[in-house]
C-alpha cells in the first residue's frame, strides 16, 4: 500500500500539539462510505516500560467473517506518552505495518478516538490523512465529552457531546456491557462510521477488525518473549 508523507515524526510535544491544530482544518468528515466489505483493523501492543511497539493490521472481509490479510510491524519508539498525542507515539509503527499490504481495504477502523479529541484531530484522523483511505475511530475509553445514559439493550446509541458540539456516538454494542465510542477520523462521516461497526459485531463488545488485531498485537509481543 502506498503511504504518502505529511510530515516528520520529530516533533516535540508542543510542536505535535501545534500540528494537530494545523491539520485539524483539513480533515473530511463529511463524506459517506460507498463499500463496506473489506475493513483493515489496526492495533499495537508493548511491554510495560519497554519501548518496542509491536504493530497489527488485518483486512477483514465482512460477507464471511474472513481475515484476507496480516501484516505486523515491530518499532522502538521515542515519544513520550502524552495524552492527546497517542498518534505520535504510535502512528510510525501502524504505518509501517500498513505500507506491508496488498489489499486496499474499503475503511480503516482505529482502536483509538478521531474527531472525538480536545483538538478534533485524533489517532484515527491523523492516520486516515497518512493512508488516504476512510479511517474512524472505536475507542474502548472516553477521551473528552459526556453523553446521557444509555439502555442496557444492545444497540442503543447517544450522542457524544464536548463543548456544545457532537464529537460521535456513545454505542452499547452488546448487552450491559460497557460503550464503545465511535467518532469519524478522515474520509467518512459519523453514520457511516457507526454502520461499519454495526457490520462488524458479533458476539463481542469489540467489532471484529480491532477484536482480532488485538489479538494478533498480543500473540506477537509475546511470541517475542519466548
Amino acid at each position: 500500500m502506498q503511504i504518502r508523507r505529511l510530515h516528520s515524526w520529530d516533533l516535540t510535544p508542543k510542536a505535535a500539539i501545534d500540528l494537530q491544530r494545523s491539520l485539524a482544518s483539513q480533515i473530511d468528515t463529511r463524506s459517506p462510505l460507498t463499500r463496506c466489505d473489506l475493513i483493515a483493523g489496526a492495533d499495537i501492543s508493548f511491554n510495560r516500560f519497554s519501548p518496542t511497539m509491536y504493530a497489527g493490521v488485518l483486512v477483514y472481509r465482512v460477507a464471511d467473517d474472513q481475515i484476507v490479510e496480516t501484516q505486523d510491524a515491530v518499532m522502538d519508539v521515542t515519544f513520550p506518552y502524552v495524552p492527546g498525542l497517542l498518534s505520535f507515539r504510535e502512528a510510525p509503527a501502524l504505518l509501517a505495518a500498513f505500507a506491508k499490504l496488498k489489499t486496499t481495504p474499503d475503511a480503516v477502523m482505529i482502536d483509538g478516538h478521531g474527531y472525538a479529541h480536545p483538538r478534533r484531530f485524533g489517532i484515527a484522523c491523523h492516520l486516515g490523512m497518512w493512508l488516504n483511505l476512510p479511517t474512524f475511530g472505536c475507542a474502548k475509553s472516553l477521551l473528552v465529552g459526556k453523553h446521557r445514559e444509555l439502555a442496557a439493550a444492545a444497540g442503543k446509541m447517544t450522542p457524544l457531546m464536548h463543548n456544545d458540539e457532537q464529537v460521535g456516538y456513545a454505542v452499547r454494542t452488546n448487552c450491559r456491557v460497557k460503550p464503545v465510542y465511535v467518532s469519524a477520523g478522515h474520509r467518512i462521516d459519523l453514520a457511516s462510521a457507526v454502520q461499519v461497526v454495526a457490520a462488524t459485531l458479533r458476539s463481542y463488545r469489540i467489532p471484529e477488525p480491532t477484536r482480532l488485531a488485538h489479538l494478533r498485537v498480543n500473540a506477537c509481543r509475546r511470541c517475542s518473549r519466548a
